[in-house]
């Protein structure tokens, strides 16, 4: 797989359960953070979006636990992007500890571009990476 994002961060104390381990649920918002990060740094802006009357849906969520993420563990959250279809597209995203660079996580989130809530093809992301010299 082929990232072409990624970004920092830290597990907070609040964040893990009983077991003393990130709880499975707040991975997606780690995951959601770095796919809202990346899609920001290319210049997508998703309030803009909305305004344009366009709504970024995820449809999929697909996640292979690895290994557990404790309380204070840096890592790091990569992100790649693929089409799969006419509208659908797919952020490829793995979390690796920072420490010792150990996968924690892969995962495959599924999404479409909606207008009115019908689905429309994704060309917007198309302009984004040619730009970037990125396969789409």
């Amino acid at each position: 797989m082929e990232y072409v994002f990624e970004t920092q961060m830290m597990v907070r104390d609040y964040e893990c359960d009983l077991q003393g381990i990130v709880n499975n649920a707040v991975y997606q918002n780690y995951l959601e953070h770095a796919r809202h990060e990346f899609l920001h740094s290319v210049g997508i802006d998703f309030a803009q979006l909305c305004a344009d009357g366009i709504d970024a849906v995820v449809t999929r969520i697909g996640i292979d636990y690895k290994f557990p993420l404790r309380p204070r563990d840096a890592f790091v959250v990569k992100v790649g992007m693929h089409k799969q279809g006419r509208v659908r597209f797919v952020f490829d995203q793995a979390i690796y500890r920072t420490s010792d660079e150990k996968l924690i996580i892969e995962a495959q989130v599924t999404g479409v571009l909606t207008r009115k809530g019908r689905p429309i093809a994704p060309d917007l992301f198309d302009a984004v990476f040619a730009a970037k010299g990125w396969e789409f």
